[in-house]
């Protein structure tokens, strides 16, 4: 699975080291900031013609969507194959919950709390795996061990409640300060979009700002960025900071939603596949395939479990059948790397550039 950026590769480097972006990154950047406004507009209005089972699924669309968000400024832009971005997710979750709990806080407070962890996570484990020449599939495995370590030492932890996890106290009301509203609310889906649209943001200046070409320039090709006087570490570390704090922000979300954090959700390697899915089959190194591919893989599950519910007469041997889901997940997986490798929207930026 190759990442692919909008820029292409025989015009990232000069243009980092120019510091001006050309006329074509120009006009995309515009695109994609009324493409956030619109993504504000149709969200706000959503909740009015969806059902309350509808918002369920749409919810589950919007943690995705962040997930593959943050994973992208990584691998995508990053050039940084990650298997462990559970972890980052998990210490949002933990943090948030934590913060609530435990100190009766603000989950925002939980929030600012589990970006700045993750960040500094995610840079303290690049920093040993980079610096040690850990790359390829040696540094995707690095990732992957940080996030089973911080699965069993959560799991060992007494005052992080070992596998019993954290279940957020219920208010009474809907309080915007505690992000607590009923069950059903619009709230969470209009808080989560808005969510959504700021990293979103953070995505798009970070791609069209001068670091963000630089690290373009240094995903397409190290060396010669090196040679050409880019700081290769520092780059790579910026964008591992931004994906791991945009990660944390879909725990947190996670959390005040269903209310519930242990281990197994927080840090498991599912939590990881994900993200990874979600970006890989909407398009690495664009910033608009993980929102496409969230809209398409979250709701996999629910219409998996409604069709085994009821399925066909024809296929009535499938009924109370379980893992079907995940041959889903892997059937859509392997047609999407084997006909679209860009992901859709990747492919349908190549396919407009050649016309």
């Amino acid at each position: 699975m190759t990442a692919t950026a909008p820029s292409t590769r025989s015009t990232s480097t000069t243009t980092a080291l120019t510091g001006q972006p050309a006329p074509a990154p120009r006009v995309r950047g515009a695109l994609d900031y009324a493409l956030v406004l619109g993504v504000l507009v149709v969200g706000a209005a959503l909740p009015f013609v969806m059902t309350t089972s509808q918002m369920a699924i749409a919810n589950r669309v919007l943690i995705f969507a962040i997930m593959g968000v943050g994973w992208n400024v990584m691998a995508g832009f990053g050039g940084m194959f990650s298997f462990g971005h559970a972890a980052y997710f998990g210490i949002g979750a933990y943090a948030t919950a934590y913060t609530v709990v435990t100190l009766g806080l603000s989950p925002w407070v939980g929030l600012l709390i589990g970006m700045v962890l993750a960040a500094a996570a995610g840079v303290g484990i690049s920093y040993l795996a980079l610096r040690y020449k850990l790359t390829g599939a040696y540094y995707t495995m690095s990732t992957f061990a940080f996030a089973e370590a911080l699965r069993l030492f959560v799991q060992g932890s007494e005052p992080l409640r070992r596998t019993v996890g954290f279940s957020v106290p219920v208010q009474q009301g809907s309080s915007f300060a505690g992000f607590q509203f009923p069950a059903g609310s619009p709230w969470y889906w209009w808080i989560g979009v808005v969510l959504l649209a700021i990293c979103l943001l953070v995505t798009i200046l970070f791609v069209h700002s001068r670091p963000g070409r630089f690290t373009l320039a240094v995903r397409d090709d190290d060396v010669a960025a090196a040679a050409l006087g880019i700081d290769v570490l520092r780059h790579k570390l910026v964008a591992v900071a931004i994906s791991a704090a945009i990660t944390s922000v879909a725990g947190m979300f996670y959390v005040q939603y269903y209310m519930f954090v242990d281990p197994s959700i927080a840090f498991g390697a599912h939590t990881s596949n994900d993200a990874i899915i979600t970006a890989v089959v909407g398009g690495t190194g664009t910033v608009w395939g993980p929102v496409v591919g969230a809209v398409i893989m979250a709701p996999l599950s629910d219409l998996v479990a409604g069709f085994l519910r009821n399925p066909p007469p024809a296929l009535d041997w499938l009924a109370g059948q379980s893992g079907l889901d995940i041959i889903v997940y892997a059937v859509i997986l392997i047609l999407v790397v084997t006909l679209l490798p860009k992901g859709i929207v990747g492919t349908i930026a190549a396919r407009r550039r050649k016309q």
